[in-house]
């Protein structure tokens, strides 16, 4: 159904993170409306593979009922890492619908396993500091980049909670940007970013393409940076502004022929939010020839206005 494709799955927290080989770890997944049209009756089932396993007798299904646009549930589910299990990045699947009897969506969800060596007991906090889209406003067709700026917000280099005194150091261990149905992301997830020591940042860039048959508005794409095993992932919703207009092209002086031969101008504006390039004008109509054939005109800021003209020839046929 339409309001399926508005449902969204994703791990929000994880305890302990990494989760730890021969010991449980708490997942809670959430499941959230991005669309415009309430979804009637979500159902929700978690499918574990190894080295995951749920406790006999924990459901796999759960109900959540009516979720309305812009809204969340969380469900926590309590996994047991295989003692056997390697370090590295496991995965999940979570499988989704909207109402009772439409199509399940699936989507795999990774957890990142480790053993204690890899625990990484820093108190530093990750903050999403800047976003630049480059254009800011994107056409359908387009091609772009997005750029987040990453910040270690700590104004100092030790903090001291419960008796115990702790670093402030902050760890990316990978950051994803997922597109949408029309907005293709074409860069791969960082991984192990390093070390960001309190007050430093880092910008990590991610290239995007946007659908031919894109649809004007504001898409969201989804940001999810897994940090130090203390913290939840982050995990952003990203605005990027698609719009298809272009150019306007207004007639500016009536049009009237003498002896088959007129000139015909048009004010030419750029009503596109971006400065667009390469813009041409080339006037066509049946039976009548134009000179110039096309009129080139280059770079417009949004809002610039261009005067062009033609002289147009009646063709005898």
């Amino acid at each position: 159904s339409a309001s399926a494709a508005a449902l969204r799955a994703d791990i929000v927290q994880c305890d302990p993170n990494p989760a730890e080989i021969g010991q449980y770890v708490n997942v809670w997944i959430k499941i959230e409306n991005i669309g415009n049209t309430r979804a009637e009756d979500v159902s929700v089932e978690i499918i574990p593979s190894y080295p995951f396993s749920l406790d006999a007798g924990d459901e796999t299904r759960r109900n959540i009922g009516i979720l309305s646009p812009d809204r969340h549930a969380s469900l926590e589910y309590h996994l047991y890492v295989d003692e056997n299990a390697r370090p590295g990045t496991r995965s999940i699947k979570v499988r989704y619908q909207d109402n009772e009897g439409t199509a399940w969506n699936e989507k795999t969800l990774n957890i990142w396993v480790g053993s204690g060596s890899d625990t990484f007991d820093s108190k530093g906090t990750i903050q999403l500091e800047q976003i630049t889209t480059e254009p800011e406003v994107l056409m359908p067709g387009d091609t772009g980049t997005v750029t987040f700026t990453l910040k270690n917000t700590a104004t100092q280099y030790s903090i001291s909670l419960g008796g115990d005194v702790y670093d402030t150091n902050a760890r990316i261990r990978s950051a994803t940007l997922e597109g949408t149905d029309e907005i293709r992301v074409n860069s791969d997830p960082y991984h192990d970013t390093g070390i960001l020591g309190p007050g430093d940042s880092v910008d990590l860039t991610y290239n995007i393409k946007v659908d031919d048959t894109a649809r004007d508005g504001t898409k969201h794409l989804e940001f999810i940076v897994v940090g130090s095993s203390h913290t939840y992932n982050y995990d952003w919703n990203i605005p990027v502004k698609v719009d298809s207009a272009g150019i306007k092209v207004i007639p500016t002086k009536p049009l009237t022929i003498d002896n088959g031969v007129t000139t015909i101008e048009f004010d030419v504006v750029n009503i596109h939010p971006n400065t667009l390039t390469s813009v041409s004008v080339r006037p066509q109509a049946e039976g009548i020839e134009f000179s110039p054939v096309e009129y080139f005109i280059g770079s417009m800021d949004h809002d610039e206005l261009f005067t062009v003209e033609f002289d147009a020839q009646v063709v005898s046929r």
